[in-house]
């Protein structure tokens, strides 16, 4: 049975573009277009489509304002297909916030929509794949664990000191990751050793989705760049089309960006990250993979528990897509399965085992 899209961008080319390019997958059948978010609306009812793609900006009603009423009405895989350019920057990650299943970037506008068209066809696969649940878990996990407004800088900590020396945490994840990342960070006292994030994005999303982080958290949250000395109270986000390491010069710990091919399908790869950094620094890691699709970090975090890191998988009840922690369970890579409110205090423990 073919899989079948709704189309929902006010450019008549985009909407030309993604109709005719997409009709040539094996497996996909695009039933409709729609110039604005009315007339989806109406197309959604009639032609009960199975996927979404969606711009944000648009006439008459924004796609963030429509994507809401959707996830009430009609709970629908959604698929973000717009320009980190757009006039409300952190609109894209809003949207994944609010429920969209992932996001593509046209790098150049309306007319570079056809260069992005594997990229968009993998990701309605995918979602496709998680139609039946995707909704209704995103929902549940979003009302349970619900972001706040920030940390008060003026506020005092009631987390214990950590010794920080000499430590690292990573964390990885994909579908569902951003609000269980955000979740995260709230949570991470300001004296905390660096943290390492690998988040699937796509390019110039990262940069965002780090300034967003910026504002949720004690700690300092930077979208990585080469070079970077990793230093405690700072995380580094990996950024989208480049893989991030960490790699140790004499005592201190460096970050490495590369553009190497993309490892099950991804670039930035969690097992990239959880790899290099059981090279660089062993036993002293504590690290957590998240709610993804797939079986990205499964076999990196088999490696940095073989080598002595403290591993941690988040369960099934609180993962919005349980594929890459539940890969890592079955590869006896996670030395604990944890919901993701036990996550944050886990950590901060076992980093003070270390």
């Amino acid at each position: 049975m073919a899989i079948r899209v709704l189309i929902v961008d006010d450019s008549a080319i985009v909407r030309d573009v993604l109709s005719t390019r997409l009709a040539k997958y094996s497996g996909i059948e695009v039933v409709g277009v729609a110039a604005d978010p009315f007339i989806a609306r109406d197309k959604i009812v009639q032609l009960k489509p199975d996927v979404i793609t969606l711009d944000i900006e648009m006439p008459r009603m924004d796609g963030l304002s429509f994507l809401e009423k959707l996830m009430v009405y009609f709970p629908l895989p959604v698929i973000i297909v717009s320009s980190v350019t757009t006039g409300d920057k952190h609109a894209a990650i809003r949207a994944l916030e609010i429920g969209a299943f992932d996001v593509v970037n046209k790098p150049g506008g309306s007319l570079s929509v056809g260069d992005i068209i594997e990229e968009i066809a993998q990701k309605i696969r995918a979602a496709y794949e998680v139609k039946d649940t995707f909704a209704v878990r995103r929902r549940s996990v979003g009302a349970q664990y619900a972001v706040g407004p920030g940390p008060d800088p003026g506020a005092p900590s009631n987390l214990a000191e950590l010794k920080t020396t000499d430590k690292l945490v990573c964390i990885g994840s994909s579908t569902g990751g951003t609000v269980a990342l955000e979740y995260l960070v709230q949570r991470f006292p300001a004296r905390f050793p660096p943290v390492l994030v690998v988040q699937h994005m796509p390019a110039g999303f990262t940069r965002q989705f780090a300034e967003r982080l910026n504002t949720l958290s004690p700690l300092r949250v930077v979208e990585a760049v080469t070079g970077d000395l990793v230093v405690s109270g700072t995380v580094y986000i990996a950024p989208g089309g480049f893989h991030l390491e960490v790699e140790r010069r004499g005592a201190s710990l460096y970050t490495v960006l590369t553009t190497t091919e993309r490892v099950h399908f991804q670039r930035p790869a969690v097992d990239v990250l959880f790899r290099s950094a059981a090279a660089a620094m062993g036993r002293n890691v504590a690290a957590a993979l998240l709610t993804g699709m797939g079986r990205d970090g499964a076999e990196g975090l088999k490696v940095l528990r073989d080598a002595g890191a403290r591993t941690i998988a988040q369960d099934e009840a609180s993962s919005v897509v349980w594929g890459m922690p539940k890969a890592a369970i079955d590869l006896g890579a996670a030395g604990e399965v944890l919901a993701l409110d036990r996550i944050a205090p886990r950590l901060i423990a076992l980093v003070n085992e270390l």
